[in-house]
């Protein structure tokens, strides 16, 4: 299977980190600017969706997502010369969508200008991870129809979700602070507020598009390997989930990152690896020319580097795409791919390494080679 087009969108609001700590809702101690600035992120791109103060009850619009899905989807089929009734298949992979149903594939396929007889397929959940599932569906999908074309959307918009924690919040606490407090709740309501704020500096907004089939020339896909959940309880290291408040029409938000995912990403990493290569780990990440990590943070991009004895010009990209966009959940690994590709002479049999990672507790790995 070969990726005839790769293409990105980022919405063109971009913020810095500096700008950001500037409007947030509360004053930010010292301690906790040094944490933001631990995570990597310089700049963010962030879809504008809500600008009302009101405190009744707002609508999130799914504009800004869709929008950028568009851009995304609409650049990939022209550059691959192709018109949209070529595509014969349709994957939307997300995690956050202003509708909890119907899916993104739904709001995207009339506009795209896809028959509605179209064969498509919402992938939802998977965080991440979710560029490597959309390429192992595809791939399913081209056994069984070998000269078909298959579309992904890819999407990273993750504002919807973490801007809305913090509007409002009147105070927060460094971790020092908040690992004295002795009564469990308030422990827990400010720890809770850490997080939030960590993820709101942290993720970013974009949309990437690939077009995927069985014939052509570029990067060939070749090797998929994932894990999820080894220990059974792993997946509580991550999530974002509704909580039922006591009152009609509402529901509250709940999210949580572990202090032990930075460790947890390179134990994941290591085993979808030792699956993927056995025991020439060594030898495929010195043959590898480049790397595309998710961009989980610095602190686990530089433990994964430092783990394998990478290269820093095999990562240059992840650093880039970290720096300037944040972490854009599953659209992270397209956006990195994108960048290996168009910037870099890859010679024939170059090997690309794809490793994603996140909640779940999930990783892959995902080997191309350039076959140009």
């Amino acid at each position: 299977m070969q990726i005839l087009q790769l293409s990105t969108a980022a919405p063109k609001s971009r913020y810095s980190t500096d700008e950001l700590m500037e409007v947030f809702p509360c004053q930010i101690p010292d301690g906790i600017k040094r944490n933001i600035l631990n995570l990597g992120v310089s700049n963010r791109h962030l879809v504008k969706y809500a600008d009302s103060p009101s405190k009744s009850e707002t609508i999130l619009s799914e504009t800004g997502l869709v929008n950028l899905c568009l851009e995304a989807c609409k650049h990939t089929v022209e550059n691959a010369g192709l018109s949209i009734r070529e595509i014969d298949y349709f994957i939307a992979a997300y995690d956050v969508n202003p509708f909890l149903c119907p899916g993104l594939s739904q709001l995207l396929i009339r506009k795209l200008g896809f028959n509605p007889y179209v064969n498509h397929v919402n992938v939802q959940g998977m965080g991440c991870t979710a560029f490597t599932k959309a390429l192992e569906l595809a791939q399913n999908y081209l056994a069984a129809h070998p000269r078909d074309f298959v579309l992904l959307c890819i999407s990273g918009v993750n504002s919807y979700w973490f801007y809305n924690q913090v509007q409002g919040m009147k105070d927060i606490m460094e971790i020092s602070k908040i690992n004295s407090i002795k009564h469990k709740d308030r422990m827990q309501t400010e720890l809770r507020k850490w997080i939030a704020a960590m993820e709101f500096f942290l993720f970013g907004d974009g949309a990437a598009s690939i077009i995927v089939s069985n014939e052509g020339s570029g990067l060939s896909f070749d090797k998929i390997v994932e894990v999820t959940n080894f220990k059974k309880m792993d997946y509580l290291a991550g999530y974002t989930r509704l909580t039922a408040l006591n009152e009609p029409f509402n529901f509250g938000f709940y999210s949580h990152l572990d202090r032990e995912i930075p460790e947890l990403g390179v134990k994941y990493i290591s085993l979808v690896l030792r699956k993927l290569a056995g025991e020439h780990i060594e030898k495929i990440m010195k043959a590898t020319r480049k790397l595309a990590i998710h961009t989980g943070s610095e602190k686990i991009l530089n433990l994964i580097a430092e783990h394998y004895g990478i290269q820093p010009e095999k990562l240059e990209e992840s650093h880039e795409v970290l720096k300037e966009y944040g972490n854009l959940a599953g659209a992270s690994l397209p956006f990195i791919l994108e960048k290996i590709v168009s910037r870099n002479k890859l010679a024939k049999g170059d090997v690309v390494l794809t490793l994603g990672y996140g909640w779940g507790f999930s990783a892959s790995a995902c080997s191309f080679e350039f076959k140009k």
